[in-house]
Parts: structure tokens; C-alpha cells; sequence
């Protein structure tokens, strides 16, 4: 029987560095992606490449054989691509993490996407020879996301060092907006979430979720098919609307501002924002609490770093309501895991467990 991963140890509570290396495998038809990908990674110790190998059957096979904890997968190949074998890999891998190479096409975007919805917790795009630098350090940051963000205090405290609070209704019916914040494993928990809620609750929802700019059109997308709703991608100025979703652009942090007339709009800004992301779940938090105050709601889903905790405290403050993705659930629990660090969670809950709250009006 093959041992315990390494990752896994640490997600049990095991010294990471008291552990073997991270076990990596690569699945690429392309022997020189193969190569440039195994060469960022080779020169730091805490990973290891345990195999790279040219299609699906040939990964299969290596699955029945060993165990890995995480996998970078390439989405066309020959025979079965990526996309179509992502559940059997699933399923051979156990627990083991997927990051989706995609190449930077259409394409590409639109199957990384669509494999996000369906469990993969990451995507990157293929290296470029003039790109190497850059995708070297993003691809070491999602590994060490993926392979230790659930035992560093500074993202993710140990479960003896929160309070989590237990899971309660948070009363007062549903609010005007429900604001959602999402990174790393986002688009899966946001699937389950908004696949809760049903056509009849007409709440404005807005989303951010940390993604390539190229990548929006076709998230937009997927949210609609799974929340059976319309999703744009915002557009300065545009006015929220009931029954739909928008979410942040890939270049810019999504505001709000009132109207006239008592609705709201859509007002794009691109500063920096302090958690380094863009877009980011600071800013749309922040300005929920200054234009909806106590009628406004704040979800953290699962993502690495600390973006949406200084919104969160703003929420609060303006007596708003937080609600954070559960540990479990989560796929990297540092985004929620700070904020309810910071005892700024209402309530903790997995992401159907929030859509159903939802669908129930803020009930439990």
C-alpha cells in the first residue's frame, strides 16, 4: 500500500520540514514543456519530480503505481485531452492537487476554467522561453500555496489557534448585495455555492476572484451555467441588477457608488491595492460597507494570502454581515482562515452549506 504523501502529513498537522519532499508529477505531450517546467522546480528541495509523462493512459498507469501530491496536467494531447480525463485523475490521484497548464489561446482559457469548476485548484499558462522567469516564481508560489498554506500561522493559523464560530442563521432575511471573494480553489467552491441558490432569490451578487485577465469572458460564463443566471464581467458604470452576477475584470478592483434614483453602479479603479492583488477583495468590500453598510454580506471563500481581511473588518464595522469558507472545504484555507483568525466570521461553512443559507433567506 503506498504511504501517505507528504502533503497530506501536513494537512494533518505534521512539520512539513520534518517530512520527504512534495512529490510532483507533470503530464505534458510536449517534451520540452516537460523540461522547462521540471527546471523550475528541480533547484528547490522541498518539491521533487516524480515522473513526467507524455499523455493520460501513461499517467493513469503511474497513479495505480505511486502516489503524488500535486499534478501538473496539460490540457491538449493526444488521445484523451485533460479536460475529459480530470475525473479519472481525480479519482486514481485521491487527494493529491491538480494545476491545469493551459496554453494561452482561447481555448486554453476556456477548458482551464471549465476544469477549476469541476475540482482542479489552479491554472497557469504554459511556459514561453522569453516567459520563463515570470512563470518559474508563479509556479513555485502555487506550489508552496498548494503544499503548505495550511500549517503557516501567517495565512492559515493552527485549529487550536481559532475560534471558529459554530454555524448559526444570520437573521434579518437576505441583504441588497451578497459580495463573494475567492482565490486559489475558487471556482469550484464558487460552483457549489451558487448551484444552491435558486432562481427566485434576486439578490445582486458580485465576485472576485483572483484570475488571468484573459480568462474573465469565459469564468463569466461558467458562473452562469452553474448559477442558471446572467454573469458579465463589469464594465465601469454598470448598473447592478437584480437577478445577476457580475464579476471583477482581471485588471481592475470593482466599487460601488449610488444612484439617484436608490440603485447602484459599477466604478472601476486600478491603484494598488495593499494585498498586491488585482483585482482585489479588499476594495469591493470596503466600498459594500460604505454604500450598503448593515444590508450587505461579505463571503471569503477558499484562496492563499490575507485579500479580503481589511474589507472584512470594514463590513463589520459598518455592521455588516462575514461569512468564511470552512477548513475542510477549503483547498487552501488562507484567505477565510485569516478572517476568522480575526474572530470576523459570522458564521463558517462550506460552500453549499452558504448557498443553501441562502436559498433559505439567511436561515441556517
Amino acid at each position: 500500500m503506498a504511504s501517505t504523501p507528504p502533503i497530506r502529513q501536513a494537512l494533518q498537522g505534521a512539520d512539513p520540514r520534518q517530512t520527504a519532499p512534495v512529490r510532483i508529477l507533470i503530464v505534458d505531450d510536449s517534451a520540452v514543456a516537460r523540461a522547462l517546467i521540471a527546471r523550475q522546480i528541480e533547484p528547490h528541495d522541498r518539491f521533487a519530480i516524480v515522473g513526467a509523462v507524455a499523455h493520460v493512459d501513461a499517467a493513469l498507469q503511474f497513479l495505480r503505481q505511486q502516489s503524488v501530491d500535486i499534478i501538473l496536467l496539460d490540457v491538449a494531447m493526444p488521445g484523451m485531452d485533460g479536460i475529459t480525463a480530470l475525473p479519472q485523475i481525480q479519482a486514481a490521484a485521491q487527494d493529491a492537487r491538480i494545476i491545469i497548464v493551459s496554453g494561452s489561446t482561447p481555448t486554453g482559457g476556456a477548458a482551464a476554467v471549465q476544469a477549476m469548476a469541476h475540482g482542479a485548484a489552479d491554472t497557469l499558462v504554459k511556459p514561453r522561453p522569453q516567459g520563463l522567469a515570470e512563470f518559474g516564481d508563479a509556479l513555485i508560489q502555487k506550489l508552496d500555496a498548494l503544499a503548505h498554506a495550511f500549517d503557516r500561522p501567517s495565512t492559515a493559523p493552527t485549529p487550536a489557534a481559532v475560534a471558529v464560530p459554530a454555524p448559526q442563521s444570520l437573521g434579518r432575511g437576505l441583504p441588497d448585495l451578497i459580495g463573494i471573494g475567492a482565490s486559489t480553489g475558487g471556482i469550484h467552491a464558487l460552483a457549489k455555492l451558487l448551484g444552491r441558490i435558486p432562481q427566485t432569490v434576486t439578490v445582486p451578487i458580485v465576485v472576485t476572484q483572483h484570475l488571468p485577465a484573459s480568462f474573465m469572458s469565459y469564468f463569466a460564463a461558467q458562473l452562469a451555467a452553474v448559477a442558471r443566471r446572467p454573469c458579465d464581467v463589469a464594465e465601469d458604470r454598470m448598473r447592478l441588477r437584480p437577478g445577476r452576477i457580475v464579476v471583477a475584470p482581471g485588471d481592475a478592483h470593482m466599487t460601488f457608488v449610488r444612484l439617484g434614483d436608490g440603485g447602484a453602479a459599477i466604478r472601476l479603479k486600478h491603484e494598488r491595492a495593499r494585498s498586491g492583488c488585482l483585482p482585489s477583495v479588499d476594495p469591493m468590500f470596503a466600498s459594500m460597507a460604505e454604500v450598503w453598510g448593515e444590508r450587505a454580506w461579505g463571503i471569503v471563500l477558499t484562496g492563499m494570502g490575507r485579500d479580503g481581511l481589511e474589507g472584512a473588518r470594514d463590513l463589520k464595522a459598518s455592521g455588516g454581515r462575514v461569512i468564511a469558507q470552512d477548513r475542510e472545504s477549503a483547498v487552501v484555507w488562507g484567505m477565510p482562515g485569516v478572517v476568522v483568525a480575526q474572530g470576523l466570521a459570522d458564521t463558517v461553512l462550506p460552500p453549499e452549506a452558504i448557498g443553501a443559507m441562502i436559498a433559505y433567506g439567511g436561515g441556517a
